[in-house]
């Protein structure tokens, strides 16, 4: 037997030896998958004789990536040839497009811009409905691969239509400035390779072997970017676990992992149940929580680790207490010796993190709030971002309207808008209108001159770059003071973002010696929430945060009704489940559970029951009992909002009765605790 497979389990054996034809790797929580996916990437190569270059292994985070890669690299053996690909997917879109983007007449240097520029353009559009709606509505068109021709085609009603509007101005802006989205890195690849049959058969035959980890995330673009790269083979194995689908709402779609076997042929299915990571009792409680769902494929996890402490229950009067009597355990734990970064406590809802931020404080102990202003969407750092954009391409309008009083040089908005105005109605970079029509402009001589004088700065600093990048960074430093920009209330904060933000450049030109300030800014761009690590402090996040990461002390908190699980007329309940039971197997060690009689949310005080979740889990002998009865086919039902309506189907979801009923003519599925008898 080959040395690589050794310290592997049976059924991870088995994915590793698998070799040609679709495989789905069923990979229960704590069960090794990235292990698993790893050796077999290193079996390929070195035991198989496949290429490095002819591999393709896709992820959806930095983190994620970074780990595998080194994982993989630690494993092969044959470094003679260049390594394999191993990155996110949208990485992957961005290689791709600075090779073939001029397929659809776009030029390779475009400005890959993130959520927080994106939201800043289409708040400029001048919109009544909310930057962040529309943000999340243009996604999910292009994540369906919906044009804004086609959006416009099955328009419904008023704000339907305006969002449509704003996706086809949003989409003219970024042509128009040679911009690209995060979606977009995936949606062009993919038009360019449907476009282009013979290009996708040369990328397809190219990566003959492809892989993906937490395929259960996939959208519909990427499961169609996946065809297209599987157009000359079949040989994909993913990995995933239908029980951790907890991103619906933004576009993951579920039935990408239940439907494999139908999508590609001749697929194997390979369930990895060992757990390696949780002890019996959080196992067995996660194993009973999550068999309430009907739309999974089903396993079952098994705890190599063996029996641990017991769950525990924490009940409170209020959100108050609960808060005190999750400070006072944690710093039990930590006179006990445990770490602070073992620690950690989700929610379900952020409004939840409030009343436990003021029981951690009330103990002095340190905690960090994950999901907050990420580091590199902060005003200081966006700022030198900016600059540093121009300095790649000075022709960069977006970048430069930014930083045109950053530091601070007395431009206002009257000046800022008549040199906006001009350069959109003559299609014209600032650096061209500058050099070329600045008497046409109108605007004083005073502030001509400033403009002037910060592109000699760019040019200046461009010109040192080209000489040394460290020399560039000092230069840098001396002639733009960021800091001005500021009140002094914060300057201790912004300086020290700023020299954390300097000392990272540095290590990463360290790191990447051959690098361009091109690079460097791609590289920010792509970074995500999950990239950032946790250090001498208690982690306090939602529970959507908390995927991919383990703690070895667990709290959950809000297992109430109405807000974990959340009740609303849109709930999936078995979603709601899912993220149970991911929360659940975050747990290695201790896990505790709380709940509340009472919460004050949103301005009222709202009497609670328990989570259905807990009894589920088998930890308390009262699931809620419901009674077939009440409800019958063709019975009529009053909504409070749809009115009245007859039911035409009636399904079990877990302890809940589903209805389908049908309101003048529209059917919709809703709870029967939403309806009454009429």
């Amino acid at each position: 037997m080959s040395n690589i497979l050794k310290g592997l389990n049976e059924e991870q054996k088995l994915a590793t030896m698998h070799i040609d034809d679709a495989l789905l790797i069923l990979a229960g929580a704590g069960s090794g998958k990235t292990k698993t996916l790893t050796t077999r990437l290193a079996y390929l190569i070195d035991e198989i004789g496949i290429l490095p270059q002819s591999t393709l292994t896709l992820t959806f985070t930095n983190k994620a990536a970074a780990e595998m890669r080194y994982r993989a690299l630690n494993l092969i053996k044959n470094k003679n040839s260049a390594p394999p690909l191993l990155c996110t997917f949208h990485k992957f879109g961005l290689l791709f497009l600075k090779f073939h983007i001029n397929k659809i007449n776009r030029d390779s240097n475009f400005i890959l811009i993130d959520t927080d520029d994106k939201k800043k353009i289409i708040k400029n559009m001048n919109s009544n409905l909310s930057t962040h709606l529309l943000s999340s509505e243009i996604s999910k068109f292009k994540n369906n691969i919906i044009s804004p021709i086609q959006a416009k085609e099955a328009s419904k009603d008023l704000i339907y239509k305006e969002i449509i509007k704003i996706y086809e101005q949003y989409n003219a802006y970024l042509i128009t400035n040679n911009m690209l989205d995060f979606d977009d890195l995936l949606l062009i690849t993919y038009q360019i390779l449907d476009s282009n049959p013979l290009l996708c058969s040369e990328i397809s035959k190219k990566y003959n072997y492809i892989m993906v980890d937490e395929y259960q995330d996939t959208n519909e673009l990427q499961y169609k970017l996946l065809q297209k790269l599987c157009k000359e083979h079949n040989n994909i194995c993913v990995v995933g676990d239908d029980d951790q689908s907890i991103y619906g709402w933004r576009g993951a779609n579920i039935n990408n992992i239940l439907d494999f076997a139908k999508q590609f042929h001749n697929a194997k299915t390979i369930r990895l149940e060992k757990n390696y990571r949780s002890t019996t009792q959080i196992l067995d409680a996660a194993n009973s929580l999550i068999n309430f769902n009907t739309n999974r494929l089903g396993k079952n996890l098994i705890s190599m680790i063996g029996d641990g402490k017991d769950i525990e229950i924490i009940k409170s009067i209020d959100e108050r207490n609960e808060a005190l009597a999750i400070a006072k355990k944690i710093k039990n734990l930590i006179n006990n010796g445990a770490k602070l970064e073992d620690i950690a406590i989700l929610f379900r809802l952020n409004a939840l993190s409030r009343s436990l931020e003021d029981g951690l404080r009330k103990e002095n102990i340190p905690y960090k709030i994950i999901g907050t202003v990420r580091f590199y969407e902060r005003a200081e750092i966006k700022d030198i971002l900016s600059y540093f954009r121009l300095i790649v391409n000075i022709e960069d309008n977006f970048s430069f309207m930014r930083i045109i009083n950053r530091p601070k040089r007395g431009i206002g908005k009257v000046t800022q808008d008549k040199l906006e105005n001009f350069v959109n109605q003559n299609k014209l970079s600032i650096y061209t209108a500058i050099k070329q029509h600045k008497d046409e402009i109108g605007i004083s001589k005073k502030h001509l001159d400033t403009i002037e004088g910060i592109f000699d700065i760019i040019n200046e600093l461009k010109e040192i770059l080209e000489d040394s990048t460290m020399g560039f960074l000092e230069a840098f430093k001396n002639k733009i003071d960021i800091l001005d920009t500021f009140n002094n209330t914060d300057e201790i904060d912004r300086k020290a973002n700023i020299d954390e933000f300097y000392g990272f450049f540095r290590d990463y030109i360290l790191q990447h010696p051959t690098a361009s300030l091109e690079d460097f800014l791609n590289d920010v761009a792509l970074s995500s929430d999950g990239d950032d690590d946790i250090e001498n402090a208690v982690s306090c996040m939602s529970v959507h945060s908390s995927k991919g990461l383990e703690f070895k002390y667990l709290f959950v908190t809000g297992l109430e009704e109405g807000f974990f699980p959340i009740i609303s007329d849109t709930t999936d309940i078995e979603e709601e489940r899912r993220l149970g039971y991911v929360a659940f197997t975050r747990a290695k060690s201790e896990l505790y559970l709380s709940f509340t009689k009472s919460r004050f949310y949103k301005g009222k005080r709202t009497q609670l029951r328990k989570s259905r979740f807990l009894s589920e889990a088998g930890l308390f002998n009262e699931i809620p009992q419901v009674d077939n009865s009440l409800f019958n086919r063709y019975d009529l039902v009053s909504h409070k909002v749809f009115g009245i309506g007859r039911i035409i189907d009636i399904n079990k979801s877990g302890p809940d009765i589903k209805l389908k009923i049908n309101f003048g003519g529209i059917t919709r599925e809703i709870l029967s605790s939403f309806v009454s008898k009429v």
